[in-house]
């Protein structure tokens, strides 16, 4: 890109009156330019023409970066943005003003000319401050942590991503309260600021402050992307840190925290009783992770890939957990509680495979996820007898345009669960409904629900559901069913909820979002849940087993990786016994 930016930036910023939040589209027009510059010259000055004049800008600048043909020079682009700052300021729309300068200073960020690109930043964030719009002022300051960092400034680049991911947490559930609709862009527009922070804060020897600042992030964009998910807090019950659960609660559990960077993997290691974080770096880029993680999903959807399986999650081993085998051993670890990044929440860490022991990492730990660094409250269930709500769908059904073939095994596999638990309820078919559903929640305390029925995960919270008798309950519906009670008298936090035969949607790398907002929303302890259906003798055999174990006073982690265990006996293709995963309180 050639550095021929030369727009003068003083005296670009007038004073004027608040407005209201806008979004700004990113598109590559494929409309003639000079068409739409005319448009936009024959617009009387308004707010629309304005915002018109910055979009346009926006993707002239993308179009050079990606050195498109006849691509426009940074000074022409740099005039359509002046045109759309004077008319701000004539308008005295100091919102308008605000974005009109920041992309003025992208522009110079792409220009290589960094002083004139802080300079018009500075005076964006400046007028997004005092009128107080942290939708618009987090933009500057991650663009200032930008542009501070290409000059090598990493303590102001750290202090000024900080600020905007502040601002983020400040903004993002006042958003979802005031108006549902507005959603930011969030792969585009806030995940990278939480991720360029923590690539920050881990970069040479991080002390443990970074190590506990970055870990905080991962945990905040979790949470956010949940937030984003439902369009509302996900987060409202009385949590406790799983630091304290390891070190209190279970003392042979240790919780790992993977981090996906742009050029490599960040490995975070908490031991029970020990405040020093560990730290382990794999110099693998997210694209070659991301591509491994992706073909190891669909090997794991092929029955007959169990060699490819082996050998693709070898890499994920090694890169994951050979680091930390030592301290694992010397720390006498049982449970493995992984707080999963992006793409890797798809995979069951169960598959992870020790070539050099020749073993699956389910033959060696009992393995839980956590959908963040706060869990409900501890309480394990051995502590109090099971009580069990079931219910399935077994017959074929045809829902809101969607066919859904038969069940076999959900008949029996109820059938068993009630010869484990003894006191339990059970729904099937025709009686499988919401109402019902509700009714029964609201009427008995019930530590475990059992639901096997069709299912799907995915990051649409429109296409994640649960199939019941009449109707799909959409995530969004879902924390109702499970939280409201009518009948103050009750307990309402299910200790553990199963959900048997859904799956996680097919070429969605975020489809496990939805079943970790679900396993939130849904209010219980713990979450046994599939990543993919296996409507088969040995998923019966594998949930039958894992209320043995339950019942024998295992918890849930172990009680999963016996039952696991139990099935792998006897069938070693990880399809069959690897889909199950545990979200959420292991004890």
């Amino acid at each position: 890109m050639t550095n021929n930016l030369t727009t003068p930036t003083e005296n670009l910023n007038k004073p004027a009156p608040t407005g209201e939040n806008y979004q700004l589209p990113i598109t590559n027009y494929q409309l003639p330019i000079t068409n739409i510059e005319a448009n936009l010259n024959n617009l009387p000055p308004s707010r629309a023409a304005v915002y018109a004049r910055i979009n346009l800008a926006q993707s002239l600048i993308r179009l050079k970066q990606q050195n498109y043909p006849n691509a426009r020079s940074e000074l022409e682009i740099a005039q359509v943005l002046v045109a759309a700052i004077q008319q701000a300021k004539s308008l005295q729309d100091q919102q308008a003003t605000s974005y009109a300068l920041g992309i003025m200073g992208e522009l110079y960020e792409v220009a290589q000319q960094r002083e004139n690109a802080q300079e018009v930043t500075q005076q964006a964030l400046f007028i997004a401050q005092k009128i107080d719009a942290k939708d618009i002022a987090y933009r500057w300051q991650w663009q200032m942590g930008r542009l501070l960092k290409q000059e090598g400034n990493i303590k102001g680049a750290i202090a000024a991503y900080t600020e905007a991911v502040n601002n983020l947490k400040s903004i993002r559930r006042d958003l979802s309260a005031v108006n549902p609709d507005v959603q930011f862009n969030f792969r585009d527009e806030v995940e990278p600021v939480y991720r360029q922070l923590v690539d920050l804060l881990l970069q040479s020897e991080p002390s443990q402050e970074n190590l506990l600042q970055a870990r905080n992030l991962i945990e905040s964009l979790q949470l956010a992307e949940l937030e984003n998910f439902f369009r509302a807090s996900c987060l409202d019950a009385n949590p406790e840190l799983i630091d304290k659960i390891v070190d209190k609660e279970d003392k042979a559990a240790a919780v790992i925290y993977p981090i996906i960077l742009s050029d490599r993997i960040e490995v975070i290691l908490k031991l029970p009783t020990q405040e020093k974080l560990r730290h382990y770096v794999a110099d693998k880029s997210a694209v070659e992770v991301e591509t491994l993680l992706e073909q190891l999903r669909k090997s794991l959807l092929d029955v007959t890939q169990t060699t490819q399986v082996k050998r693709q999650s070898q890499q994920l081993y090694d890169w994951l957990i050979r680091p930390i085998e030592a301290e694992l051993a010397n720390s006498k670890i049982k449970t493995l509680a992984f707080v999963l990044d992006g793409s890797l929440r798809n995979i069951p860490m169960a598959v992870l495979y020790d070539k050099q022991q020749q073993k699956y990492l389910v033959e060696k730990y009992a393995i839980a996820v956590a959908p963040g660094l706060q869990l409900l409250q501890p309480k394990p269930l051995r502590s109090q007898p099971l009580r069990a709500l079931m219910g399935g769908i077994a017959e074929g059904r045809e829902i809101e345009g969607r066919k859904f073939p038969p069940l076999g095994n959900v008949s029996l596999e109820l059938e068993r669960i009630q010869s484990e638990v003894t006191n339990s309820e059970e729904l099937l078919n025709q009686t499988f409904t919401v109402s019902n559903l509700q009714n029964q929640l609201n009427s008995t305390n019930f530590s475990v629900v059992h639901i096997a029925t069709h299912g799907e995960f995915s990051s649409n919270p429109e296409e994640t559901f649960i199939l019941t008798w009449n109707q799909l309950l959409k995530a969004r519906d879902f924390d109702n069913l499970l939280r409201a009670s009518n009948n103050q008298n009750l307990s309402n936090t299910i200790e553990l909820l199963v959900l048997s035969a859904c799956k996680t949607a097919q070429g969605d790398k975020r489809a496990a979002l939805g079943l970790a907002g679900i396993a939130v929303r849904a209010g219980a302890r713990s979450t046994l849940a599939t990543l993919w259906s296996v409507d088969d003798q040995y998923a019966t055999e594998l949930i039958s087993r894992f209320y043995q174990e339950l019942k024998s006073g295992a918890n849930k982690a172990e009680a999963l990786q016996r039952a696991q265990l139990a099935v792998f006996a006897n069938e070693k293709r990880p399809y069959f016994w690897a889909s199950y995963v545990l979200i959420g309180n292991w004890l």
